[in-house]
C-alpha cells in the first residue's frame, strides 16, 4: 500500500488507563489481558470493527446528504479510493488494537458493470487485506454480500419474484463466501436487508419462503463443497427496510431453519438494535438462541427509545449489555462469533477520531458489562435460585414425564393417588431485581 496523510491525530495503540483517567483515547475498563472468566478480556469479547459505518458510511440520512466527505469518497479512480480506504481501516484496525473487523463485498470494493468484474475488483482488495492481515494482528470475523443496495434487489435477492435476481444473487454470495474462506473468516453472515415484503397485495408469501429456504440450503451446500469450516449465519431483523422480513426474530429465524433441515447447519448472528425493533430485549434474543442451540455472534449497537428506526447507535447501557452477557457466558461464550460494532457515529460527529472514541467507548461498555455478568456467575446466588426453582424436574417423575413415559391417564391417576393439590411458590422477581442491582 502506498503512504498517505495520517487520518487520526494518533498513531499508536489505545492502550487501558483505569477507571480515573479522563482521556477519551484510553480504556477506563477494557484491559484486554485481564482475566475473566477463564480467559482475557480479549480472548472472551472478540472485538471486530464494522467496516461499512465506520468507513463507507458518508454521514446522509433520509434527509440529507453526506456530511464526513472522507478523502476516499471522492475521486473517479474508484480502485485508488478503495485501496484509501483500507488503508485507512487498517490504521484504525491498529489504533483500536482489535482482534477483528468484518465487511460487506460492496464496502471494501466497488461495483463494477458486471458481477464478473465486481468480483475481479473484490479480489484486489482481498489481496490487499491478505498481505495486510500477513504482519497485522487483526483477522476477520466474518465477510457477507452486499444485496441490498443495488436497484435489481429492491424486491429482494432469494425471494425475488425474478428469478434472474435469484441467480445473480447467488452468484455474488457464491465469490463473497470464497472470499471470506480465503482470508480465513470465521463465520459468513446472510443479511436479508430486502428479504420480505412491503404489500401482501402483490407477493406470494408461500413461494418467497420456499425460495429463500433454496437459496440457503445452496449457501450451506456450497460451504461444505469448499471446505469452509467457518459457521453461516443469519442475521434476524423484524423491518427496515422492507414492510416485515421473514428473518423477524430468533425464533421466527428458528422455525425457518427447522422446515428446511438447517438447523444444525446455521445459526445467528443477533443485534441488539434489531432486537428492539421486534418488540424483544437483547437478554432475550441472546436467551433464546442459546435455548434453541443457534447462537452464532453478536452485533453490539444500540438504537434510540424515542424512534422506531435502525439507528444503529454505540453502546453505552452495561446494565443491558450485562443480563445478556450473563446468559452468554454462562453458557460458556462465544465459539467463532463476537463482538461486531455494527454501529456508526452520529453525522455531526466529523472529526476523525470521533471514530476512535466512538468504539472506545463501545469496548469500555461491553468490558464493564463483561465483568458485571462474571460477578453474577460467580456469585452463583442467580444460578442457585433459578436451578432450585426447577428442581422438581430433577426428580425421578419429572424425567419421566419429559422422556415421553407417562401419558395424560398415568399423570392424573398420580394426583388422585397421591393427593397432589400444589401450592404455587413465589417467583420473588423483586428480589432478583433488586439482587441485579448490587452487581451493577
Amino acid at each position: 500500500m502506498t503512504d498517505t496523510p495520517r487520518f487520526f491525530t494518533q498513531a499508536d495503540p489505545i492502550r487501558f488507563e483505569g477507571r480515573d483517567s479522563k482521556n477519551p483515547l484510553a480504556f477506563r475498563w477494557y484491559d484486554k489481558d485481564r482475566l475473566v472468566l477463564g480467559k482475557t478480556m480479549e480472548e472472551q469479547l472478540r472485538f471486530a470493527v464494522a467496516y461499512w459505518h465506520s468507513l463507507a458510511w458518508p454521514g446522509g440520512d433520509p434527509f440529507g446528504g453526506e456530511t464526513f466527505l472522507r478523502p476516499w469518497m471522492h475521486g473517479s479512480d474508484e480502485m485508488a479510493m478503495a485501496r484509501h480506504k483500507a488503508e485507512v481501516g487498517f490504521e484504525m484496525f491498529r489504533i483500536l488494537d482489535v482482534p477483528y473487523f468484518c465487511f460487506h463485498d460492496r464496502d471494501v470494493a466497488p461495483e463494477g458493470a458486471t458481477l464478473a468484474e465486481s468480483n475481479r475488483n473484490l479480489d484486489v482488495i482481498a489481496d490487499l487485506f491478505a498481505e495486510r492481515m500477513a504482519s497485522e494482528k487483526v483477522r476477520l470475523l466474518w465477510g457477507t454480500a452486499n444485496l441490498f443496495s443495488n436497484r435489481r434487489f429492491m424486491a429482494g435477492g432469494a425471494t425475488n419474484p425474478d428469478p434472474e435476481v435469484f441467480i445473480y444473487a447467488a452468484g455474488q454470495v457464491k465469490h463473497a463466501l470464497e472470499t471470506t474462506h480465503k482470508l480465513n473468516g470465521q463465520n459468513y453472515v446472510l443479511w436479508g436487508g430486502r428479504e420480505g415484503y412491503e404489500t401482501l397485495l402483490n407477493t406470494d408469501l408461500a413461494r418467497e419462503i420456499e425460495q429463500y429456504g433454496r437459496f440457503l440450503t445452496l449457501v450451506v451446500e456450497h460451504k461444505h463443497k469448499i471446505g469452509y469450516k467457518g459457521a453461516i449465519l443469519i442475521e434476524p431483523k423484524p423491518q427496515e427496510p422492507t414492510k416485515h422480513q421473514y428473518d423477524f426474530d430468533v425464533a421466527t429465524v428458528y422455525g425457518f431453519l427447522k422446515r428446511f433441515g438447517l438447523e444444525n447447519e446455521v445459526q445467528v448472528n443477533i443485534e441488539d438494535n434489531h432486537a428492539t425493533l421486534s418488540g424483544h430485549t437483547y437478554e432475550h434474543e441472546i436467551a433464546t438462541a442459546l435455548a434453541y442451540g443457534i447462537f452464532g455472534s453478536l452485533d453490539v449497537n444500540r438504537g434510540d427509545r424515542q424512534s422506531g428506526w435502525d439507528t444503529d447507535q454505540f453502546p453505552n447501557d452495561p446494565t443491558s449489555m450485562a443480563l445478556g452477557f450473563f446468559h452468554l457466558f454462562q453458557a460458556g461464550g462465544f465459539k467463532t462469533g463476537g463482538c461486531n460494532f455494527d454501529a456508526k457515529i452520529r453525522r455531526q460527529s466529523l472529526d476523525p477520531d470521533d471514530l476512535l472514541i466512538g468504539h472506545v467507548g463501545g469496548m469500555d461498555v461491553c468490558a464493564r458489562a463483561l465483568l458485571m455478568a462474571e460477578d453474577m456467575i460467580e456469585d452463583g446466588v442467580l444460578p442457585g435460585i433459578i436451578k432450585d426453582r426447577y428442581a422438581g424436574w430433577d426428580s425421578a417423575e419429572g424425567r419421566a414425564i419429559l422422556k415421553g413415559e407417562r401419558s395424560l391417564d398415568d399423570l392424573a391417576a398420580l394426583v388422585a393417588r397421591d393427593g397432589i393439590n400444589p401450592s404455587p411458590r413465589s417467583g420473588r422477581q423483586e428480589y432478583l431485581e433488586n439482587l441485579v442491582n448490587r452487581y451493577l
